[in-house]
């Protein structure tokens, strides 16, 4: 059986999204197959430099290799949740000694590397925690997808500062300038990310180009803002990353490797790092995929001893924090040297 770092990644081509990309245009930094090559450098008057894809992932691997680590580490692990009944799926890093967790229940609990229980937070509808983030000046922000709400933590009171109507909030994060994003769903038809600015609506962004909807309908996605202001969401419906500019438009998408195993890639978790690099968690072959800012492949780390890692977050020197979702257990990581 082929071993996980022998394998070729899989990159599409972002404008007929179906070919496989061979080419990449450095300035626009898009992936391109040979049809469609023309097509793009004949639509403006824009000089493109495209290269092969080969050449442009030999520059960044040759960077990758000096600072990634060739075996990452666990650090620390914490139990948090035990069994199946309640599974663990959201971390989220207060500071560097302490994470708050969430699972299935309608509890929120932050934790110390010690694993001793520091607070314990109930939703105020008694509902289970969809996905949770913290804001710059520490307060936990919770989604609830039953009753369509997002909430805010302060102290011990709760305040409800986004309540929808027919589309119900997933995944949530918060930008480096402050503003919230939140992927969203209505009846498991359609989805979307919506920005707000001061929990008010500034931004939304559904489709492609082409009209076509970017994300797929329902299922599990979260989401992360990327150091160069990108949107990347992991949509577990789709099985793929989905990465949007700031602007709403499509960048790229990445399906996975093809893996040893008949299971399809299962991006779940998703969180980026100082280096605008790209981590999201593979439950279904307990490993986490790394990926530039661009999505070219950098590497697995799958040598943790993770079980079906899912919720995923980042301390502020880079070390991951990976929920695991039957084991109950955080797991902090250095992948960095």
């Amino acid at each position: 059986m082929e071993s996980l770092d022998s394998l070729v990644d899989v990159v599409h081509c972002i404008l007929c999204q179906s070919s496989v990309a061979p080419l990449f245009c450095k300035d626009c930094r898009i992936h391109l197959c040979e049809v469609c090559l023309e097509k793009h450098t004949s639509e403006s008057s824009k000089v493109h430099s495209v290269v092969q894809l080969e050449q442009h992932s030999a520059s960044l691997n040759s960077a990758c290799d000096r600072s990634l680590m060739t075996v990452p580490r666990v650090i620390t692990c914490i139990h948090v949740y035990m069994g199946l009944d309640e599974p663990l799926y959201g971390v989220a890093c207060l500071n560097d000694t302490e994470v708050w967790t969430c699972g299935w229940n309608n509890q929120m609990k932050l934790y110390n590397l010690q694993g001793e229980l520091l607070k314990s937070i109930q939703t105020q509808s008694g509902n289970r925690p969809r996905h949770i983030a913290v804001t710059r000046s520490g307060e936990l922000v919770y989604t609830d997808h039953k009753n369509g709400t997002v909430n805010i933590v302060r102290n011990t009171q709760i305040e409800t500062v986004i309540e929808l109507q027919e589309w119900k909030p997933l995944g949530v994060c918060f930008t480096s300038s402050g503003d919230l994003l939140v992927v969203m769903d209505v009846d498991d038809k359609e989805s979307k990310v919506v920005r707000y600015s001061g929990f008010t609506k500034k931004q939304s962004i559904q489709y492609n180009e082409k009209g076509q909807p970017l994300y797929s309908p329902g299922a599990v996605k979260y989401i992360s803002e990327n150091r160069n202001l990108d949107i990347c969401v992991s949509d577990c419906g789709a099985d793929k990353v989905v990465v949007v500019n700031q602007a709403g438009s499509l960048r790229f998408t990445y399906t996975g490797h093809p893996l040893p195993s008949d299971r399809s890639f299962n991006p779940c978790g998703i969180t980026t790092d100082s280096l605008s690099r790209i981590l999201t968690a593979d439950d279904e072959h307990h490993c986490i995929h790394i990926l530039d800012q661009d999505g070219e492949f950098l590497r697995f780390i799958h040598n943790c001893g993770l079980e079906e890692p899912w919720g995923l977050c980042l301390d502020t020197r880079d070390n991951l924090f990976v929920a695991e979702w039957g084991t109950g257990k955080v797991k902090k990581i250095q992948y960095y040297n």
